[in-house]
């Protein structure tokens, strides 16, 4: 085969650098592409996908290396090749498009445009003869039957602009608490009671689904849905989807008990899994999710922190051309290595002589808790906790001088924040120094590097560029990294920081008609501004700004972020009792609204002590403010300095106790 070079050879994204040698033409995403298009009238095709994406690699190896494919494509179609992770915005509007056509959708999406960018055919992932075929027909419908084409396409681009737009309701809603039990009682009809999660495969983790039924539990004192997290959290890391030796989550379990994860690991779902089991730990108080939370943070720090202080975004599934190949093991070889301690090992493991997945392999999962194989083995937690990590240490060594899998070096704003976040979640129960120090360096890379002079943010980071502007996500999990910041430092700074981002988002993304945010800024180039309203593996742009207002609003006393985030919250409610797993962001909102946010204000010489006992024992989800000395934060106004500090106990916009014995609230 010749050497080829395209387009996407100068650009920084793995996942563009991975086709940059194709021989097909492609182009990047820029605002000139439906010029070009249209001055050579043109197809367009949008290729997108990431680049730990198993069938993307296919389809690549199968029809994008083809020569002839290639000479199709290049001849009668323009070819935009666009990293999903980068661009959600086109992915967005391109997947819409897919989902309405097919009603599937998934990763690789193909979706073929007029010359404008109104869709008008599209997929997921196609062999190579099918992909002739769809190639050569979607010519020829074009050249043969053009006002067909354009009346469907004008059709189905309107479908596009329509879907997720929000009505606003007239009157703001009036909350009940049976409404959010009815949504409970209907979601757990699919919960998992014996292996956690839902009752289908495959298992997503989707940490804000737990977070919210946790805090559920704890306002209604609902005990088996309690018991329903606890489980859920212990069956995932018993599972293979975590990674038993190097610590971090993969991205989905393939079947019902989490034993055979798709074996990428991604920084996003790290992130809210170590505020989950944060959350979890000062619950439950479960030694295993300490050493969960652990050992993830040696793998961010190990694997995925570049040296100026920012996380990249994933590590591929596959090495060597074969998905999970890294991860696995044969019983000779742990026997080899392990020599002594592979009798305990392998009961602990659940390894088989002919492997217990495919190929003779095996994959490290767990049947018992701790405390059933300390019983069995007659070991103390700390003989436990002594050997996990002495086997571990050794294995990784092993394991490293394997083959890895690539890194998706690129660096995401949004997805660094929600780390950033977790590791500031981790601080605040854990106060292990390192945890904070790895939070304030991201942070301080956010506000040098990512943060643009005209108060937005950057999108991207790569070889020390930035050059696409923020989403609405990236905003959302800023503003809320930098608020949980605050509650590991109590440094003020970065709830100005957040108010700052605040302002700017409603300039430049809120639409007053429906009381929503669009995800993109007020100057995008694509066919429709769409959305983000329901939750998903992360939790929508619009639910985690709706959460941002109301806590900034509390600590500003500022009405006019309260009445957003209450309308915002109003504008879906009518529906979410009916999916409960795709507004448990917005439902954890909802829980305040109907049980009461407690809010702890704490002023005073000795204020930082008193607020890390009450911080580790109050277990719902709360709002701290504490100072030592005078503050011009608007939420300690009115609230006395003194020798001795005060404890307020605030709800609903007015202060139910003041004390200086921290029992009187805990």
């Amino acid at each position: 085969m010749k050497n080829y070079t395209n387009d996407l050879i100068n650009e920084t994204s793995p996942y563009l650098l991975q086709h940059a040698e194709n021989p097909v033409n492609w182009i990047p995403w820029s605002k000139d592409i439906f010029d070009i298009a249209t001055r050579e009238n043109k197809l367009v095709l949008f290729s997108i996908g990431y680049s730990a994406c198993h069938w993307c690699h296919v389809m690549e190896k199968e029809c994008f290396q083809d020569e002839e494919v290639a000479e199709l494509m290049n001849k009668f179609f323009i070819n935009v090749k666009v990293d999903r992770e980068e661009r959600p915005d086109i992915d967005q509007v391109y997947m819409t498009a897919v989902q309405l056509m097919t009603h599937r959708g998934g990763w690789p999406l193909n979706c073929f445009t007029l010359p404008d960018g109104k869709p008008i055919y599209g997929g997921t992932y196609f062999p190579k003869d099918q992909w002739i075929y769809i190639l050569k027909s979607l010519k020829n419908i074009y050249d043969n039957d053009y006002d067909k084409v354009v009346n469907y396409a004008e059709g189905l681009c309107q479908e596009v602009v329509d879907s997720e737009l929000i009505s606003v309701k007239a009157k703001s809603s009036k909350f009940k608490c049976s409404h959010l039990d009815k949504l409970v009682d209907n979601w757990s009809t699919s919960f998992d009671f014996i292996h956690g999660g839902e009752t289908k495969a495959p298992k997503f983790m989707l940490p804000s689904n737990f977070s919210f039924l946790l805090d559920y539990a704890i306002n209604s004192e609902n005990q088996k849905i309690m018991s329903y997290v606890q489980l859920t959290l212990d069956k995932i890391v018993y599972g293979g989807i975590y990674d038993q030796i190097g610590g971090g989550f993969s991205r989905y379990s393939v079947d019902i008990y989490w034993k055979v994860p798709h074996f990428e690991k991604m920084l996003y779902d790290n992130g809210q899994l170590l505020s989950l089991y944060s959350q979890g730990y000062k619950c439950f108080k479960t030694p295993l999710y300490k050493r969960i939370i652990y050992q993830t943070v040696e793998w961010i720090e190990r694997e995925m922190l570049n040296e100026n202080g920012s996380f990249y975004c994933a590590i591929d599934a596959d090495s060597e051309g074969v998905e999970g190949k890294f991860y696995v093991w044969r019983e000779s070889e742990l026997k080899s290595i392990l020599k002594d301690d592979f009798s305990w090992f392998s009961d602990f493991y659940q390894i088989s002589k002919d492997g217990n997945w495919e190929e003779g392999n095996n994959i490290l999962f767990r049947k018992e808790s701790d405390s059933e194989f300390m019983n069995k083995m007659g070991w103390s937690l700390e003989k436990l906790e002594t050997n996990m990590k002495r086997i571990n240490k050794k294995l990784l060594l092993y394991r490293n001088k394997r083959i890895s899998p690539s890194i998706d070096d690129k660096c995401l704003t949004s997805w660094n924040a929600i780390a950033l976040k977790g590791l500031c979640d981790a601080y605040t129960i854990f106060k292990e120094d390192r945890f904070l120090s790895l939070a304030l360096d991201n942070a301080n890379w956010i506000i040098k590097k990512q943060l643009r002079v005209d108060g937005g943010l950057w999108r991207n980071y790569k070889n020390g560029r930035s050059n696409i502007q923020g989403f609405l996500e990236d905003y959302a999990h800023v503003i809320s990294a930098f608020i949980s910041l605050y509650e590991s430092t109590l440094n003020e700074e970065w709830l100005d920081r957040s108010n700052n981002l605040i302002k700017y988002v409603i300039k430049h993304f809120y639409d007053e008609k429906s009381g929503m945010f669009f995800f993109t800024q007020d100057d995008t180039p694509l066919i429709a501004r769409k959305m983000e309203v329901t939750d998903n593996v992360i939790p929508s742009s619009n639910s985690v700004m709706a959460r941002n207002l109301y806590y900034i609003s509390k600590y500003y006393n500022n009405c006019y972020y309260e009445k957003i985030s209450k309308q915002m919250l109003s504008n879906i409610y009518n529906g979410i009792e009916m999916k409960g797993s795709v507004y448990s962001n917005w439902a954890i909102l909802l829980n305040h609204f109907i049980y009461g946010l407690n809010e702890f204000v704490i002023i005073g010489k000795n204020a930082e002590e008193k607020y890390n006992e009450i911080k580790s024992r109050k277990n719902a989800i709360s709002l701290f403010a504490c100072s030592i000395s005078k503050s011009k934060l608007p939420i300690f106004d009115n609230k006395s300095l003194q020798e001795e500090a005060l404890i307020y106990l605030c709800k609903n916009n007015s202060c139910l106790i003041s004390t200086k014995k921290v029992e009187d609230v805990c």
